[in-house]
């Protein structure tokens, strides 16, 4: 397998079969999607276990609860990795990333171990946010971008292309981040284990379907996080050769 779309899902049913068409449309031959769904209640795990069957590139991964979106990645990754994907990506499933941006962050990766879609570079940007939504991404960003001391703009998106050695390098299964948090761990992981992570810009669309999974958790457990990785300066456990 080329790469390894990864879309965790739960209460998408209104917009699930929509982004898995338009993935068909900008996929190789090589590439899948996996869904991960945790159990929703709304049916998304029916409509995905019957897309499976109709569209030949699709996997679905169930889990049993909603335990987060950081569970629901390391869950992913761990069978993308299984299924020997050379590129694993993340995704929303609600069109606030653009599908047809998937096959610009593939491309990136020739150049890259990890390929961040980022709102905050030259060319990036947001659309049909609130003035409070787009304060608390970008200051977030910024907060995270000056304690940890790292160059990358947009440290809170979720929309990536790993190369495998990354993700088996970085050791998600210690990271117990479950919202923005995850975000932030994982690329600074891969900045800290020397690998090479590449912003390029996209649009972020609010999404038009569905409800927004956004809490106070969420950016609470943000807030606090960022200062535990600082002080624990986490290093791989053994030493990699980027080539």
């Amino acid at each position: 397998m080329r790469a390894c779309v990864c879309l965790p899902t739960y209460n998408e049913r209104e917009n699930l079969e929509a982004m898995l068409r338009a993935l068909e449309a900008v996929l190789g031959a090589d590439d899948r999607v996996l869904v991960i769904d945790d159990n929703s209640p709304d049916g998304t795990g029916e409509i995905a276990d019957r897309l499976a069957k109709e569209l030949g590139f699709v996997d679905v991964l169930h889990r049993e609860r909603k335990e987060g979106l950081g569970a629901a990645y390391v869950a992913g990754f761990r069978w993308a990795l299984e299924h020997d994907a050379e590129l694993v990506l993340e995704m929303d499933c609600d069109f606030s990333h653009n599908p047809a941006d998937v096959a610009r962050l593939i491309e990136a990766s020739a150049d890259a171990d990890l390929v961040l879609g980022s709102r905050y570079v030259e060319g990036g940007s947001t659309r049909d946010w609130s003035s409070i939504r787009r304060l608390i991404s970008t200051g977030g960003s910024f907060y995270a971008r000056t304690l940890l001391r790292v160059p990358i703009r947009d440290l809170t998106g979720g929309f990536k292309c790993y190369r495998r050695k990354v993700i088996e390098t970085i050791e998600i299964d210690t990271i117990s981040a479950r919202g923005y948090a995850f975000q932030i761990e994982t690329t600074y992981r891969a900045l800290r284990a020397g690998f090479r992570v590449l912003e390029i810009p996209i649009v972020f669309s609010d999404r038009a379907a569905g409800g927004s999974k956004m809490g106070k958790r969420i950016v609470l457990e943000a807030i606090w996080k960022v200062p535990v990785l600082k002080l624990g300066r986490w290093r791989p456990a053994t030493e990699n050769h980027h080539g």
